[in-house]
């Protein structure tokens, strides 16, 4: 099995997707670094997905890439995958949403077994969407808030609800309300930036891993690993 990657980078550093592996990625300050990390992603990722493959050191092939001007370093992106412009079938579109409410529900369970979600172990830093959120709390809520924006960008309304698995289901039922949506159009959003239904299900993935990846670190600074539920299998 091959793992085809999509590459968004600058000077600042370099993001890279799986495309083989929906919401699987790696960053690095460089190409190199970036990539040497892929192996323990696949594994960590195939662990969570349920995927069977005897080794995880695949073979890597760059199949897009895409100069930025956002700050990667920070996890900006604002790429489409060519293969995010394609249709859906019924059985593509079900595996991927089993997948992004897993995804939130997991996300969930490592949040709700924090002993406490108003402190932190990080320091105050700022991003390219303001200051960092530090807490569980924040991150939690960071993560939740983003699913209307997501499928907004697609024309789907949504009113977010403060359960993060519930509120991924309702975003599947509201997308499902739309008329041709395993056509997969492709729509101009905000910024300029081009979305599909099927980037919004890649995204909603990826967006899970790169908080719940924080979340998980800076829990285990204040409690031991025992405490924290890990269903991403951040620490194997």
């Amino acid at each position: 099995m091959r793992n085809d990657l999509v590459m968004e980078f600058n000077d600042e550093g370099y993001l890279i997707y799986s495309n083989s592996f929906p919401g699987a990625f790696v960053r690095g300050r460089t190409r190199d670094e970036a990539l040497s990390k892929f192996p323990q992603e696949i594994k960590k990722y195939c662990k969570w997905a349920g995927i069977q493959i005897a080794n995880y050191n695949l073979g890597d092939k760059i199949v897009q890439k895409k100069k930025s001007s956002l700050r990667i370093c920070d996890a900006d992106s604002d790429v489409i995958f060519e293969t995010e412009k394609e249709p859906l079938s019924e059985d593509e579109y079900i595996k991927l949403k089993l997948l992004g409410i897993k995804s939130a529900q997991d996300f969930l369970c490592m949040y709700e077994s924090i002993p406490n979600k108003d402190i932190t172990s990080l320091d105050e830093r700022k991003t390219f969407y303001g200051a960092i959120p530090r807490t569980a709390k924040e991150m939690y809520e960071h993560t939740n808030n983003v699913t209307s924006y997501y499928v907004g960008e697609i024309k789907v309304a949504l009113n977010n609800i403060s359960n993060i698995a519930n509120n991924r289901k309702n975003a599947f039922k509201a997308i499902e309300s739309m008329d041709g949506y395993l056509a997969n159009p492709v729509y101009r959003g905000s910024y300029g930036e081009e979305w599909s239904l099927r980037k919004v299900l890649r995204r909603f993935i990826w967006h899970d891993r790169i908080h719940a990846k924080a979340m998980y670190r800076m829990a285990i600074r204040l409690w031991d690993k025992e405490t924290i539920a890990d269903p991403f299998f951040f620490g194997t």
